[in-house]
């Protein structure tokens, strides 16, 4: 029994021997075969006549082939469900299951599939689909959003995070080739929002389960990460160590959670934000800004040798001067990053503060600056309360040598004997300061003498209430005495 190929093979198999034959039996091999073909088409007439064909359907996933059924309603049912539990699942998506499927069908004399297996095995291997739209970042695809609408949300809402919505809206209004007016005093205003890598959006079929908010999308934009990684701190945690173990500065943590600082106090249970932030693309904003600023002025000294040494006086006080200044300012996702000037325009210059300073030196006249009163050693004891009473003045014990020098130049003021300070010196420096010098064991100078700054006063003693062989000193200002040490240069 042959079907329809058969006899179309046949006859093209018939007409391929006709032109092998030689000449002289053309006629009559052509009169045989044809006489052939007819018998041969009464009998397939006969045989169809007998036999019907039936169709199976061949299914396909993708270039898997999954098996034969007979009922290609089954199939369709399968799909039908699968969209139906998705749209539950997923609500507002556009799903679509059969996009994968392939089936074929084929005419057969006998129906021989498992049909049961066939359907279990597509069961478990058809997917659902659903229309999206990818957000590509210099081409790479980054997120998928449910459609165009969103991918628009959420570039807006990125830059929304770094700009206000005034300050997008008044840069995505003006013509690209519109030329700016000058800027008014104290005027700020954004010139530009980009973002730092190229982004795209492009129509997509993709699984359900990958489309995300468009919060989640500004989230994956703006850090990496479609949420954020959590830490719980634990008994024994410090800032440092928590940072550490996630590849963070302990200044990045702080940063990552403004509610602490370097100084908080961590509490068991309490939860820091530690994702380590890695944005697939950032928002960078310019700015023009122009703004009146104070100059400072300069200090100028000049020396005056008729005037004594430690005086001073001011003869021009100063002005602040005032200008006006232009920038462009840079920013990537709020932070400063550039800052370039412009434009200057000086308003009112400053004057320089001019200040006149003595030079003169007059043995007996204090310089208003006070030499270590000894040739080394150190400080024993400091001026403060002391074994219940106060000390006036500090202790200075194991110089290099014993001999006590002038602090700075004056007249002697007193040269004797105290029971407490034993042997002690007074120098009036006649600037309104006076120095003290006690416990010496020998006095070199006499009341009325004028000394100068370094120059030898007498010999380190234990005269008076003394423990040991030291230099009590004190400085006096206008009559009330102040700690040594905020003086001694």
């Amino acid at each position: 029994m042959f079907s329809k190929r058969n006899k179309s093979d046949f006859k093209t198999l018939s007409l391929n021997l006709l032109k092998r034959h030689n000449t002289k039996f053309k006629a009559a091999a052509i009169f045989a075969l044809l006489m052939s073909t007819v018998t041969l088409n009464s009998s397939f007439a006969n045989e169809t006549n007998k036999e019907t064909f039936e169709k199976i359907f061949h299914v396909y996933v993708g270039n898997l082939y999954i098996g034969a059924v007979a009922d290609e309603a089954a199939v369709q049912q399968i799909i039908e469900q699968k969209e139906k539990d998705a749209s539950a699942q997923f609500k507002g998506l556009t799903v679509d299951a059969s996009s994968n499927i392939k089936i074929i069908p084929e005419q057969v004399f006998k129906v021989d599939a498992d049909e049961q297996a066939t359907l279990t095995k597509l069961q478990d291997r058809i997917t659902v689909q659903a229309q999206a739209y990818s957000i590509k970042v210099d081409g790479n695809d980054v997120a998928f959003l449910k459609d165009e609408n969103d991918f628009e949300a959420a570039i807006n809402g990125l830059k929304l995070k770094y700009v206000s919505p005034t300050q997008l809206n008044e840069v995505e209004a003006r013509p690209a080739t519109a030329s700016l007016p000058p800027l008014q005093d104290s005027e700020t205003r954004i010139v530009d929002v980009k973002l730092s890598s190229e982004v795209k959006g492009q129509q997509v079929a993709v699984a359900p389960a990958e489309i995300v908010t468009v919060n989640e999308a500004i989230q994956l934009l703006q850090t990496g990460s479609v949420e954020k990684e959590l830490y719980t701190v634990q008994a024994g945690d410090v800032l440092g160590s928590i940072a550490k173990a996630h590849s963070l500065t302990t200044a990045e943590l702080v940063q990552l959670n403004p509610s602490i600082t370097v100084n908080s106090v961590l509490k068991i249970g309490q939860q820091l934000n530690v994702t380590v932030e890695k944005p697939y693309v950032s928002v960078k904003a310019v700015y023009e800004k122009k703004q009146v600023e104070a100059v400072d002025f300069t200090k100028v000294v000049t020396e005056d040798d008729t005037m004594l040494k430690g005086k001073s006086v001011v003869k021009q006080e100063g002005a602040i001067g005032k200008k006006e200044v232009s920038y462009v300012i840079s920013e990537e996702n709020g932070v400063r990053t550039e800052r370039v000037q412009t434009n200057e325009n000086m308003l009112v210059e400053p004057e320089d503060r001019v200040v006149i300073i003595g030079t003169k030196v007059v043995p007996s006249i204090g310089t208003g600056t006070f030499a270590w009163p000894a040739n080394g050693g150190r400080i024993s004891s400091q001026m403060g309360t002391r074994w219940g009473r106060y000390h006036y003045g500090i202790d200075i014990a194991r110089p290099s040598d014993y001999t006590i020098k002038a602090s700075d130049n004056g007249t002697v003021k007193t040269a004797g004997r105290h029971a407490t300070y034993g042997n002690y010196i007074v120098i009036n420096h006649n600037n309104g300061y006076e120095t003290l010098y006690a416990h010496l064991s020998k006095i070199g100078v006499k009341v009325g003498q004028v000394v100068e700054k370094g120059s030898s006063l007498g010999v380190m003693g234990s005269t008076g209430r003394s423990t040991g062989t030291h230099l009590h000193f004190e400085v006096h200002k206008n009559g009330s005495e102040v700690n040594p040490l905020s003086y001694l240069n």
